[in-house]
C-alpha cells in the first residue's frame, strides 16, 4: 500500500516537472509577440492578461471545485499581491524587450531563481544544499553562455537590460507568492483573480503612458490573441500548476529552460543569430535542470 502511494507520489511529480516545462516553451513565445506586437510594451501586457480572462474564469467557474469568493476572501491579500506582482513582471519585462534583445530580456528575467532562493533562505531558513548551488550555478553559467556575453554597453540596450533584472525581482516576488496560494487554493481559482487584478493594475498604466494602445490590423489583434492564448492560458497556467507540486527554489530553476527556447525561437523566426557557444549553453542550462532536480529529491 505504501509502495502505491510512493508511486502515485512519483507520477504526480513527474507529471508536474513535464508541465514545468510545457509552461516554460509556452511562454517562451511570449517575447517574439511582444516584439512584433502594434500595440505599445505596457498596453501589451494588458491585451495578454484581458484577452485571457474569459478563459481563465470559465475553467474557474466550472472546472473548480471549490468557492472563489470564499477562496478570494480567506487569500485576499495573496491574491492581490500575485496580481500586482505580475504587472509588474509584465510592464516591465515588456519594456525590456522591445529595448534590448530577445535572448538578452529574457535571461535577465530568469535571474529570478537568485532571488527565490535568496527569499526562501532569508524568510523560511530554507538554506540551500551544496548540490542545489551547484545546480542553479551550472544553469546560470549555461544561460550566459547562451548570450555568449553579448552584454550592450550603453544606450537604449543598457536601459532594457536593467529592467531585465527589475523583472526578474518582480518575478520571483510572483513565483513565491503563487506556491504560498496554493497550499490552500486551485490553480484556477489563483489564475482567474490574480489575472484579473493583473489587468485592473495594467489599465491605467497603459492608458497614462501615452502608448499605442490598440493594434492596427487584424494581423495585430491576432498576434495580441496568441499571446493571450499561448502565454497566459497555456503557460501561466501550466506553471502555477506545476507549483503546487514543485519547490519554489526547483521551479524557478526549471523555467531557466525559457530563455533556451526563446533564444532558439528568436533565431528562427526573428533572424537574432546564435553560435555554436550558444548551443552550449543551452545544453549546459538543461544539465543545471537536472542536477536541481536530484537536489530537491535527495532533499526528501
Amino acid at each position: 500500500m505504501g509502495e502505491l502511494s510512493t508511486q502515485g507520489h512519483s507520477g504526480k511529480q513527474t507529471f508536474a516537472v513535464l508541465a514545468l516545462l510545457a509552461g516554460a516553451v509556452a511562454i517562451a513565445t511570449s517575447a517574439l509577440f511582444v516584439k512584433v506586437s502594434e500595440a505599445g510594451p505596457v498596453s501589451t501586457a494588458f491585451w495578454r492578461v484581458f484577452l485571457a480572462l474569459p478563459f481563465l474564469w470559465a475553467w474557474a467557474l466550472f472546472g473548480g471545485r471549490e468557492s472563489h469568493r470564499a477562496s478570494f476572501a480567506r487569500d485576499r491579500r495573496l491574491m492581490i499581491a500575485a496580481g500586482l506582482f505580475f504587472a509588474g513582471d509584465l510592464a516591465v519585462w515588456h519594456w525590456s524587450i522591445v529595448l534590448t534583445s530577445v535572448a538578452n530580456a529574457t535571461l535577465l528575467a530568469n535571474l529570478a531563481p537568485i532571488f527565490v532562493t535568496l527569499a526562501a533562505w532569508l524568510l523560511f531558513r530554507k538554506r540551500p544544499t551544496m548540490l542545489f548551488v551547484t545546480g542553479l550555478a551550472t544553469a546560470l553559467i549555461g544561460v550566459t553562455l547562451l548570450l555568449g556575453g553579448d552584454f550592450s554597453l550603453g544606450g537604449k540596450a543598457l536601459i532594457g537590460d536593467a529592467l531585465g533584472v527589475v523583472t526578474a525581482i518582480f518575478y520571483a516576488g510572483y513565483q513565491l507568492t503563487v506556491t504560498r496560494l496554493r497550499s490552500g487554493a486551485s490553480t484556477a481559482s489563483i489564475m482567474a483573480w490574480s489575472g484579473l487584478i493583473t489587468a485592473v493594475a495594467l489599465l491605467p498604466a497603459a492608458l497614462f503612458s501615452g502608448e499605442q494602445i490598440f493594434p492596427v490590423t487584424t494581423m495585430g489583434w491576432i498576434k495580441l490573441a496568441g499571446l493571450a492564448l499561448i502565454s497566459q492560458v497555456a503557460g501561466q497556467s501550466l506553471i502555477a500548476y506545476a507549483m503546487a507540486h514543485l519547490p519554489a527554489t526547483f521551479s524557478s530553476v526549471g523555467l531557466l529552460l525559457q530563455p533556451v527556447m526563446a533564444a532558439v525561437l528568436a533565431w528562427i523566426l526573428l533572424g537574432e543569430t546564435m553560435v555554436a557557444v550558444q548551443i552550449a549553453g543551452g545544453i549546459v542550462v538543461l544539465i543545471g535542470i537536472r542536477i536541481v532536480h536530484q537536489a530537491e529529491i535527495d532533499r526528501r
